[in-house]
């Protein structure tokens, strides 16, 4: 059954309420990607291309060519890094040290100087107390900041939406209205407020909360992780919402949807993107249950859905079968969301679909809508977001395959295989094709109809994101440090 709750002042209204918002820089179709990388996908609509300059595919670690610094994280980095306004923004773990007397697993997020590497401050979140089942060890906080003006916002390992200020507790000041931070030292992180998922809207975060939000027109948007118990057998609140929007100023419920409900299959981690389509603004989310859904962002209404599964395909244990649920973000793009299916890297390898979904349609448009789709023994299981350049389309999936598309037919041009596992996204800079993988490497490829390796490194530690390029710069968070290459940097050594 589908649910969709309008809220003001804290309280679930029936039917529609008119919120005013102040309209951000973001309800227009998005600028060229060039100078800061605020966001997952630099833009609302998420697409994995920039249009830096000068980004060389070629350094060295070892003798510092082209390496302008390198930066410590904790132990495992899953948060990939947003560049504003001078700072980096980098979701990771307590491991790092880099606030020596805090101690223990925690989520941090880590400010570091844009210029330097420089660490700055960190936000810190404790634990929660259910452990594994709601909070896995050591992993972290997986959210990707979304920055906008002088706050950041992002989902901590606690199932909270968090909105900080950029400057923490450096600039001497208690930005309220959330004044009890427990870490409240000079190189700590200024909390403004918090939405708490799991008091608030009865989410049940399976293994870990990882949304990365997305903010337009005064509202932010989050998926709530909510999923099954322990024993992957039963949804312990069915009822609660798997998609929200956050007054971004004062952190208050607007609107929620729950149209998975008991239809989950595992969790809910994929993260919403926004975007203009037929001239219109548009929300899209892609469910727990392996469906994609489009909203009206400012009343939540739905205004189509498309299953990314066969008819015939079915669910089971340990990825075992052939249902899948989504991890990707969808990224719009001339009026099509384009999204692929995949699981949890520990289930293994299996089949998987790509789809370009016209969005311009309503109701349920799982055969309308099929502009193509690329799937079965052609394509597999996967986390990664698209890049769409100049008519050509990259995917990568969790076997490793990195494939270059026709975006309007799904013609694979070309597919190159990495012989590891990717967990991040292909992205496009600079006439050039960049991913990592989880053995340490990272190749670049020409962007272009016809494939040529241009070079491939050793970043000698797990890349489980994505890199990006901000102001010349293009940076690579390993699993345990943040790496920036410049053209024509030189480092003498590494303070990782």
């Amino acid at each position: 059954m589908c649910h969709c709750h309008f809220v003001t002042l804290s309280r679930v209204l029936p039917g529609c309420v008119v919120v005013s918002l102040v309209t951000s820089a973001f309800a227009q179709s998005p600028k060229p990607k060039r100078g800061d990388w605020p966001m997952w996908g630099g833009a609302t609509d998420r697409n994995m291309v920039s249009d830096e300059k000068n980004i060389p595919h070629e350094w060295d670690l070892k003798s510092g060519k082209n390496v302008k610094w390198t930066s410590p994280l904790g132990s495992q980095t899953y948060g990939n890094p947003v560049i504003a306004d001078g700072k980096i923004f980098v979701g990771t773990n307590n491991n790092g040290n880099l606030r020596p007397s805090i101690k223990g697993d925690k989520g941090v997020i880590v400010c570091l100087d844009e210029k330097t590497g420089k660490f700055l401050w960190q936000a810190t979140h404790d634990k929660l107390p259910t452990g594994r089942v709601n909070d896995w060890p050591e992993q972290g906080i997986c959210s990707t900041v979304f920055v906008e003006g002088e706050r950041l916002y992002y989902v901590s390992n606690r199932c909270e939406v968090v909105c900080a200020d950029v400057n923490g507790f450096l600039d001497g000041e208690n930005d309220g209205p959330f004044k009890g931070e427990k870490y409240k030292d000079k190189q700590d992180g200024d909390i403004v407020w918090t939405f708490d998922m799991i008091e608030e809207v009865g989410a049940f975060p399976h293994n870990l909360a990882t949304c990365s939000p997305v903010g337009a027109d005064g509202l932010l948007f989050v998926g709530t992780s909510n999923g099954v118990d322990e024993a992957h057998l039963n949804l312990p609140v069915p009822d609660a919402p798997e998609l929200i929007a956050l007054n971004m100023k004062t952190g208050e419920l607007v609107w929620e949807r729950t149209d998975v409900g008991e239809t989950a299959l595992h969790g809910q981690w994929s993260s919403p993107s926004y975007g203009m389509v037929a001239g219109k603004p548009q929300l899209v989310y892609g469910g727990g249950d392996g469906i994609c859904r489009g909203y009206e962002p400012k009343t939540g209404e739905l205004l189509w859905q498309f299953d990314l599964n066969p008819k015939d395909s079915k669910w089971r244990l340990g990825g075992r079968g052939t249902r899948n649920n989504i991890i990707s973000t969808p990224v719009i793009y001339d009026d099509k969301v384009f999204l692929c299916v995949g699981q949890d890297p520990e289930h293994g390898e299996g089949p998987g679909h790509l789809y370009a979904i016209d969005a311009t349609k309503r109701g349920d448009i799982t055969e309308s809508g099929r502009v193509w789709h690329l799937g079965g023994k052609d394509f597999h299981r996967s986390m990664s977001s698209v890049a769409i350049k100049d008519g050509l389309l990259y995917i990568s999936d969790l076997s490793g395959f990195l494939y270059c598309l026709d975006v309007k037919t799904g013609k694979v041009h070309w597919t190159h295989d990495t012989f590891a596992a990717v967990w991040g996204s292909p992205y496009v800079v600079d006439g050039k094709v960049f991913l990592g993988d989880e053995e340490g490497e990272v190749v670049i490829l020409k962007h272009g109809k016809e494939m040529k390796e241009l070079a491939t490194h050793d970043m000698g530690n797990s890349i489980y994101t994505t890199p990006v390029a901000s102001n010349g710069v293009l940076y690579i968070a390993k699993r345990n440090a943040l790496v920036a290459i410049q053209a024509g940097a030189k480092t003498a050594s590494r303070n990782e």
